[in-house]
């Protein structure tokens, strides 16, 4: 299932915006770092539509997302994809985990729950008399996750006691997030991954599942989130406001100092692309185009 990922030359990223609604300021702090890494590698940037959780979407919303893109001048490789497309591939990734017994269904409903920390476990070796499967979560063997993050450094978490066995398939009968993920980059082909640091705790959880489905895990750098002046992350479920195109150097431009450069004096995107480009490329020791 997963693409070879091999050598550095071949560098394959990705923007994966889910389409809820349309990019706000913080959603393009992420999309700005992974084109702009893809860039200066002479490598790759794809755009996946995380269209997964059913209930969140808003029609149109991948469309304009597009737009919103277009506008800035990023321009994506490749026809995009849509998670709603692919479930095929989650199936056949969640058969294959099944086949092995490392998922087992879960009876537990969320008040039955902690309300924070791991899993206890409670379904792992059977169903409850009388209970019947409404998650599915994947067994999560032990011992520490340890990774190098490009941006925060070196990381690591003991998910087995940190967050227990997680869930692959949700009651509701969608495919978890995590699960989705990990299938995708590893059937793109991806060989890094630049997203927001909301994400970061994700990451051992995903290193773990991708072991389990013999899928190399990308490299990880996970950039600074953009907050409201109450300290909040901006995000469509705080109600951040869509990404003022009217002004779009002031748009790029905001993104850009939120990532710890100088503000870009350009006329139009294409400038200030190529200026960015070579700024991220002396940042990180690479070659711009």
């Amino acid at each position: 299932m997963p693409h070879s990922q091999g050598s550095e030359s071949r560098y394959r990223g990705r923007f994966a915006p889910s389409p809820s609604g349309p990019l706000h300021n913080g959603s393009l702090l992420a999309a700005m770092a992974s084109f702009l890494d893809a860039r200066v590698h002479h490598g790759e940037w794809l755009l996946r539509i995380e269209d997964i959780d059913t209930p969140r979407v808003v029609p149109g919303a991948d469309r304009f997302i597009m737009q919103q893109l277009t506008a800035l001048g990023m321009q994506w490789d490749g026809p995009p994809v849509w998670q709603s497309q692919r479930l095929g591939l989650y199936q056949n990734a969640f058969d294959a985990l099944a086949a092995q017994d490392r998922v087992y269904g879960c009876a537990c409903t969320r008040q039955e729950l902690p309300p924070e920390g791991a899993y206890p476990g409670t379904c792992r070796h059977g169903l409850p008399p009388g209970r019947s499967a409404r998650a599915w979560r994947l067994r999560v063997p032990p011992g520490i996750e340890r990774f190098q993050d490009r941006w925060h450094g070196p990381q690591e978490q003991d998910v087995a006691a940190e967050t227990g066995d997680f869930i692959v398939k949700r009651a509701d009968g969608l495919w978890a997030y995590q699960l989705v993920v990990v299938v995708d980059d590893g059937e793109q082909g991806i060989t890094h991954i630049v997203r927001g640091a909301d994400l970061l705790d994700s990451t051992a959880r995903q290193r773990v599942l991708a072991r389990q489905l013999g899928i190399s895990y990308p490299q990880v750098m996970h950039v600074p989130l953009l907050r409201d002046e109450t300290g909040r992350k901006l995000s469509k479920q705080n109600h951040a406001a869509a990404m003022d195109l009217s002004q779009p150097m002031n748009t790029l431009n905001r993104a850009w100092e939120a990532l710890g450069f100088e503000a870009v004096d350009a006329a139009d995107p294409p400038s200030f692309w190529q200026t960015a480009q070579r700024q991220w490329a002396a940042r990180y020791g690479l070659q711009a185009h």
